[in-house]
């Protein structure tokens, strides 16, 4: 873990330590976003604290064309309960990815720094949501980086306020996903409702290959 400023670039991936924190300190600017997502590095912490950077070993991963969808789930997606939509309401999805309790969290880690930077990335076309609704109410979401030209997308939270709503928001993304060609979806760490989905961990120095 090493402290750095504004101006100073992030340290070699090897000097996180063994939780995958690897540096502390700078901003959450725009800039400073985007150099982090391409580099694999994503911030993470709580009110309080300096901003955390973190890259995980190993890391969770979901190959776009390899999303699970149980037997369960494809009886949702017939029935067409659901209505997914993208990037029509990236304020809403964030809120709500901010406010809904989670079972195995006292708090948030999505601070009022972290929406407003995320929405400013929104407006300059790299961070992005998908939507579910039912009956014309958002009911669940997901929101992350799009990272274009490497053909990745950097996933950073979802929530479902219907049963199988933040399910339908993954799937759909990856199936919209593998349509484009993209080479994966990066889930950070891992979960097992991530590992329902399809994804799965692989070496730190693995993932940062899809990077270049």
């Amino acid at each position: 873990m090493i402290f750095i400023n504004s101006s100073q670039p992030f340290p070699d991936h090897h000097l996180a330590d063994e939780d995958g924190l690897l540096a502390v300190g700078a901003d959450l600017s725009p800039a400073r976003l985007i150099d982090a997502y391409s580099q694999g590095i994503f911030p993470w912490y709580n009110d309080g604290q300096p901003v955390l950077w973190w890259s995980p070993d190993p890391r969770m991963v979901l190959k776009p064309e390899e999303v699970h969808i149980s037997k369960s789930m494809r009886k949702v997606l017939r029935d067409a309960k659901f209505k997914v939509t993208y990037n029509t309401h990236f304020l809403d999805v964030i809120l709500n990815c901010k406010r809904i309790k989670r079972d195995d969290q006292d708090g948030t880690w999505i601070t009022n720094e972290m929406v407003e930077a995320y929405l400013n990335l929104h407006k300059l076309g790299y961070a992005e949501s998908v939507e579910v609704w039912q009956d014309e109410v958002l009911v669940g979401g997901l929101y992350g980086v799009n990272l274009k030209e490497k053909q990745v997308f950097c996933g950073e939270s979802m929530f479902a306020k219907a049963s199988n709503a933040s399910k339908v928001a993954l799937i759909s993304l990856a199936q919209k996903l593998a349509r484009q060609d993209y080479k994966l979806i990066d889930c950070q760490v891992y979960t097992t409702h991530l590992e329902s989905l399809g994804a799965r961990e692989i070496a730190r120095e693995a993932f940062l290959s899809y990077l270049h």
